[in-house]
């Protein structure tokens, strides 16, 4: 059986980071990704995507990204209930955050490249912005 999940969205808020009762790091955050299509109007539907990160890799997260940056997040779903206050059963449906990236463009832009604390692998980007590629340079 499989169960992965890719996202690219923008992160709705800061990250907060949390410890639990056993000392392991954990951060719950929602991620604003637009659906590929348009609707009759010609506008896109944003989805907002539950994650949950633990131990490093929420740790990293906290450190690294901001409210608006651009990430990718991969992992897998999680889908969990509970009973709240009032005896209702309450479902959760979430992505378990394994691993991320920063291929995204940060939406503040008052920020040097020098100040960010990340770099892309990406040897199609230069501090956060996409290159242009001559097409005669490439082997394929």
């Amino acid at each position: 059986m499989l169960n992965a999940t890719f996202y690219q969205g923008r992160l709705t808020k800061d990250i907060e980071l949390r410890e639990t009762g056993n000392g392991q790091y954990v951060t719950s955050f929602t991620l604003a990704v637009e659906n590929s299509f348009k609707k009759a109007d010609g506008t896109k539907d944003t989805n907002f995507i539950n994650c949950v990160a633990w131990r490093k890799t929420a740790e990293a997260l906290a450190n690294y990204v901001k409210k608006g940056d651009g990430v990718i997040v991969t992992g897998q779903t999680q889908v969990r209930n509970y009973e709240n206050k009032e005896g209702n059963r309450v479902y959760v449906t979430e992505c378990v955050v394994k691993e991320f990236d920063f291929p995204l463009q940060n939406k503040r832009t008052n920020e040097s490249s020098s100040e960010k604390s990340y770099k892309t692998n990406d040897p199609f980007e230069k501090n956060g912005s996409p290159v242009d590629i001559d097409d005669d340079s490439l082997p394929f």
